[in-house]
């Protein structure tokens, strides 16, 4: 792997991904797309531009050019200009509210986007295509742990644009021969990720005094991995897995999410005063559950952290950061 393409590196699981690359792999060029849709934050990776082996490509630094993997053009003139050899493709909208309120931005980068760039992969001679995907592809798991080859049911047009990405980049590895593995992760969380979603609104809302919109009952159960575990398992999938096939990355650290709202009231020094209940999600999934055994014995990943010591990590650096929150709440 020498020349080693990531899209949407500027997002939350990307720039941690990005960070993971060009610090362990440096004789390898880490060449990062990112659209800079709002999600996408250049601030994300200070920490790492300026290292040899790392390559911004953004509408800022591509003379005006999109930098949007549906633009078929220009990802086949990328693929061929920097001579890209390996892709990791996290580049997506992905919240699910949204994608209640309009499926159509999801279509358009999800499916569209995939079919534009995995075509341009193919077409290029790449050797290898890692599409990042989601548990929530398999729906709501009422009892048990959903494994990679059981069916899927999608609940969200969020889910069913993923599951759409995903099939379309398996589909080119048994019509084409074409290199593709898929990854199916659990929730994240971690620093850098936008405060839309739970876990950082919520934090950022108690540091501000402010409440915190429960949906429902709180009831839903959701599964949770930190970013830096979750980045690992995609290096080691990046490296030891095997072309065709899907892996389960999960925490195994199942909350509902009244629970872990609990957890994060009582870490920022909060009652549950600040609970304000509101009307539940459309389509609310009620469990994600997946069984990633299959990446535990036959690539030999396991997390390293914790959920309480993630979480406090979390929580604390989003106290250190208002500077980078503050302007995005705003």
């Amino acid at each position: 792997m020498d020349n080693i393409l990531i899209t949407g590196g500027m997002g939350f699981i990307g720039s941690h991904f990005v960070r993971l690359a060009v610090n362990s792999l440096p004789n390898a060029t880490i060449y990062n797309l990112d659209k800079l849709t709002y999600a996408g934050n250049p601030r994300n990776l200070d920490d790492v531009r300026g290292a040899k082996n790392y390559v911004e490509l953004t509408p800022q630094t591509c003379a005006g050019a999109t930098c949007d993997i549906a633009d078929a053009a220009l990802m086949r003139f990328i693929m061929s200009k920097f001579r890209i050899d390996t892709v990791v493709s996290f580049a997506a909208e992905s919240h699910v509210d949204r994608s209640i309120n309009d499926a159509s931005p999801f279509v358009q980068t999800n499916v569209m986007g995939t079919v534009s760039f995995i075509e341009a992969a193919r077409a290029s001679g790449a050797k290898k295509f890692l599409q990042i995907s989601t548990d929530e592809v398999y729906g709501s798991v009422e009892k048990g742990f959903s494994k990679e080859p059981d069916t899927f049911h999608p609940n969200s047009p969020y889910s069913a644009s993923k599951l759409a990405s995903e099939q379309i980049a398996l589909s080119y590895r048994r019509t084409h021969k074409f290199p593709v593995i898929v990854t199916r992760t659990t929730n994240n969380y971690g620093s850098y990720q936008y405060p839309e979603k739970v876990i950082p609104l919520f934090i950022t809302n108690l540091i501000e005094g402010k409440k915190v919109p429960l949906y429902g009952d709180g009831s839903n159960i959701r599964d949770w991995i930190h970013a830096e575990d979750n980045s690992a398992a995609l290096m080691a999938v990046l490296f030891k897995g095997e072309d065709g096939e899907a892996y389960n990355i999960a925490g195994q650290t199942p909350l509902s999410n009244k629970e872990l709202t609990m957890k994060l009231i009582k870490a920022c020094g909060r009652d549950e005063s600040f609970i304000q209940p509101v009307e539940d999600r459309k389509g609310h999934d009620k469990r994600y559950a997946i069984d990633d055994s299959k990446i535990r014995s036959k690539l030999g990943w396991k997390p390293k952290i914790g959920f309480d010591e993630g979480l406090a990590k979390t929580i604390q650096w989003y106290k250190d950061r208002k500077d980078w929150w503050g302007p995005l709440k705003k």
